[in-house]
């Protein structure tokens, strides 16, 4: 999926970032500099004015509680901060060659995320959008989050763009939620730990979010079914066991049906695995193995009842990068979960392609797709409704390939607002040797 070796185009984009004193690559509309520039202003009202304004945003409610969201700010140049982890310190540590010219593959999901975006900010200002961006290295270890914020190199930001996980993501919700900006989460799968933070958009669902939509799929999806959950007896497995059993609670439906849960291991027999199997309908096994080595073991125990049992087996998201590509597991009919979903037949996808192939002479990995699409759905959702976009964040005319769904997400039953909002919406995928089937949206 990644390049293993880089070309020279990138290797020049990378030299020059090592030389710019924000360990950023910037790119904007009035040249190369390494300060956020200032936001062009009106001139100043009249204090009746002022007044008459100050009523009417007064009036208006406030979309989830949060007063800042019913405020329309709107501005003829917006300032974007994009974060990627490109460790440009640990390349370049000891001089400006890559020996071999090799990138390390630690090195290409950040840079692969970053060609994306930068992809998408080009695009953007084709059409006219007037865009003041840095790119920084979350990973850079003289400008690192807190040292920018200690240095105010953020404080002029209307949008924050991530591909970082923790600290890093914590230390930008922090930031976010005093300056009351919001902040883009890309591709972490976590909170990050983070609540009553409104400012936080997660993009890449959490694990509980994952948990609710396979469990609402399988009982929903099957008129009739018998559910078994195999895990295995630890806890991260046994939290995500808790979180199905929790959907399944919520779930309000007559059609629902109990749910078994099998604890197994290495030494868990056929006889065993089979009492809780049915012949007479679909046996929907929901497997919360996260890694490959525990996943095949399972599913190699349960290639053995396939034979007399007709099985639908539901893993994690996980999967989506796992190949089940053993003798035995062929045939077995596999699912998985996930928020994100390209079959690259779409207009922007081509246009994506076409790029890579003529400029790296490769393809773009998914991370790429995703650097392109989270920078330019969001930038085009801030040039349309304004630095607090919020109440209009599932806007469905900016889709590039997701269909995003945020809801916010209350971690207490009495809070007024949101500790986060997060991507509700997850395609049900069945793997298949040629190409994934998207079974749902």
């Amino acid at each position: 999926m990644s390049r293993k070796t880089i070309n020279k185009k990138l290797l020049a984009v990378s030299v020059m970032a090592t030389f710019l004193s924000a360990c950023s690559l910037f790119k904007g509309s009035t040249g190369t500099t390494t300060n956020v520039p200032k936001t062009e202003t009106t001139k100043p009202k009249t204090e009746e004015k002022k007044k008459e304004e100050e009523k009417k945003a007064e009036a208006k409610p406030a979309p989830f509680n949060v007063p800042a969201f019913a405020k329309e700010v709107k501005r003829s140049s917006y300032n974007i901060a994009l974060f990627a982890p490109l460790y440009l310190d640990s390349v370049f540590a000891s001089s400006m060659e890559i020996p071999g010219r090799t990138m390390p593959r630690y090195v290409l999901p950040g840079l692969d995320f970053y060609e994306g975006a930068q992809l998408a900010l080009d695009t953007l200002r084709q059409q006219g959008l007037n865009l003041n961006v840095i790119v920084y290295d979350s990973k850079s270890r003289l400008n690192s989050v807190p040292n920018l914020i200690r240095n105010r190199n953020l404080d002029a930001v209307d949008l924050i763009i991530a591909s970082v996980s923790n600290p890093e993501l914590r230390e930008l919700g922090d930031f976010a939620k005093s300056k009351e900006v919001n902040l883009i989460s890309a591709t972490y799968p976590q909170d990050g730990g983070i609540s009553n933070n409104p400012f936080l958009l997660i993009t890449n669902s959490t694990l509980k979010t994952h948990c609710e939509a396979l469990q609402n799929y399988v009982q929903t999806g099957f008129a009739t079914k018998n559910i078994v959950l195999l895990r295995r007896n630890n806890n991260i497995e046994a939290r995500i066991a808790s979180d199905i059993k929790a959907a399944y609670d919520k779930l309000q439906s007559n059609r629902k049906v109990r749910i078994k849960e099998v604890i197994w291991n290495e030494g868990t027999t056929d006889m065993e695995l089979s009492q809780n199997l049915l012949t007479d309908r679909p046996n929907i096994c929901i497997v919360t193995a996260l890694d490959e080595s525990g996943a095949k073991a399972i599913l190699q125990k349960l290639s053995i009842q396939s034979a007399t049992y007709p099985l639908h087996i539901f893993g994690m998201p996980t999967w989506d990068v796992m190949k089940f590509k053993e003798p035995e597991l062929k045939g077995l009919q596999l699912y998985y979960s996930t928020p994100y979903f390209n079959d690259k037949m779409d207009a922007y996808s081509r246009y994506i392609s076409d790029y890579f192939k003529r400029v790296y002479r490769a393809r773009p990995s998914d991370m790429a797709f995703k650097g392109f699409e989270s920078t330019y759905y969001f930038i085009k959702l801030l040039n349309d409704k304004g630095v607090y976009f919020n109440a209009a964040v599932n806007d469905p005319s900016k889709k590039v390939f997701t269909s995003y769904n945020y809801q916010p997400v209350y971690l207490n039953e009495n809070d007024t607002q949101p500790d986060y909002f997060e991507n509700k919406n997850i395609y049900i995928i069945q793997k298949s040797d040629s190409a994934d089937v998207r079974l749902n949206n």
